[in-house]
């Protein structure tokens, strides 16, 4: 081991996060094979040779009944993580996302005078609400890595340095095997695959699983042959095939790990709940409806906090509205029918939000031809070595 090559910090604390760890590991590799990684992470970070100074799920929690019972454990983390900083001393420390643990750690490393570089990657979205963390992270960050073309200025005029470097999904295969599917639910040529995705995490599919079934039904009784396909979560099957069924249409519900990669090849239309999945399904190519449902409490919070005119990502990023959105008291029935309807029987429309996401793509990639991941690692050189 050369002890005198530069040595990188590095800390993810979910599966994202982890990913763009690996991917980000690897391109500083390949710039300078000399430099040392330590750090926390996954299985991604760990193909590329990161020892993990405790499990990285420790760290994977969601949500104020999740986060409770942990919270000693938590805590007792970001001491350990700090103290074991300190006492190694990298040059560098990254912290990938999952702000409410990196940024107390980097606070913590900043008031205890390390010197090291302190650089974030994934710039929170305080263009969407809480703009006032810009100036508050500038106070203990040397640097901020950006997914997203417009954020750079609002960490720039707090004077925080901040990379566009692009958004790491565009490194993804969206996209699988149109016919794989089709073998698989035995889905003949002649029938149009559309999909339902009515969210991740038990409350939002609560809220918009009976009315995603409702507008399938109502499609159903317009055009004979059209089928829905539900890809989710192994512990959300269940559930999930329990509230779809009983309707009048062709739903399938799938756990197959491959399935959803290959249900973006193959539909021609999606109903989804406004979350990441819309990018995912831009960048698949796939024409989409948006909807979400809160309840009413949080639902006017949310319109008095969030500061942008869309909620979806592609929407946001084109500043147009490419994928129809529907949200609190508009996501209803009638409303989602009739936008389904047109986009079913108008190829039109689906054509026009095809020709968008091409657009989308060219806005979210770094300049240059590079990947995402290269982007990010020659920011980072450039910081750790000052040049």
């Amino acid at each position: 081991m050369n002890d005198s090559a530069k040595h990188i910090f590095v800390i993810a604390g979910e599966e994202s996060g982890d990913l763009l760890g690996g991917r980000l590991i690897q391109s500083l590799k390949t710039i300078d094979s000399a430099l040392r990684f330590s750090g926390i992470g996954g299985e991604s970070m760990k193909r590329h040779g990161i020892q993990s100074l405790f499990p990285m799920e420790d760290l994977s929690v969601m949500g104020v009944a999740e986060v409770l019972p942990k919270l000693p454990l938590l805590l007792g983390r970001i001491d350990e993580t700090v103290k074991h900083i300190l006492r190694t001393q990298p040059d560098m420390v990254i912290t990938i996302d999952a702000p409410d643990f990196s940024f107390r750690v980097m606070k913590r490393l900043r008031r205890k005078g390390f010197k090291g570089r302190l650089v974030h990657y994934v710039a929170p979205s305080v263009w969407a609400w809480r703009p006032k963390r810009a100036r508050k992270i500038a106070e203990f960050l040397d640097r901020v890595l950006c997914l997203l073309p417009f954020e750079p200025p609002y960490f720039e005029k707090e004077g925080l340095a901040a990379d566009f470097v692009g958004h790491s999904m565009t490194e993804d295969a969206l996209r699988g095997d149109e016919q794989h599917l089709r073998e698989m639910f035995d889905i003949s040529t002649d029938q149009r695959v559309v999909l339902l995705l009515p969210g991740s995490r038990g409350g939002e599919i609560k809220k918009h699983l009976d009315l995603f079934a409702r507008t399938a039904e109502s499609l159903s009784a317009m055009y004979e042959n059209l089928i829905f396909v539900i890809p989710t979560l192994p512990n959300l099957k269940e559930g999930i095939e329990a509230g779809a069924s009983g309707f009048g249409c062709d739903i399938i519900v799938t756990d197959n790990p491959s399935a959803k990669k290959n249900a973006f090849a193959a539909a021609e239309l999606a109903l989804a709940a406004s979350g990441t999945v819309a990018l995912e399904l831009a960048l698949a190519n796939v024409p989409s409806v948006i909807a979400y449902r809160m309840n009413t409490i949080t639902g006017w919070i949310a319109k008095w906090l969030v500061k942008t005119d869309y909620v979806s990502l592609p929407n946001i990023i084109l500043q147009e509205e490419v994928m129809p959105e529907f949200l609190l008291g508009d996501a209803k029935l009638e409303n989602l029918v009739n936008v389904m309807d047109c986009y079913l029987s108008n190829p039109t429309f689906t054509e026009m939000q095809k020709q968008k996401f091409q657009k989308l793509m060219q806005h979210i990639t770094p300049s240059g031809g590079l990947k995402p991941s290269e982007k990010a690692a020659k920011v980072v050189y450039k910081e750790l070595f000052d040049v």
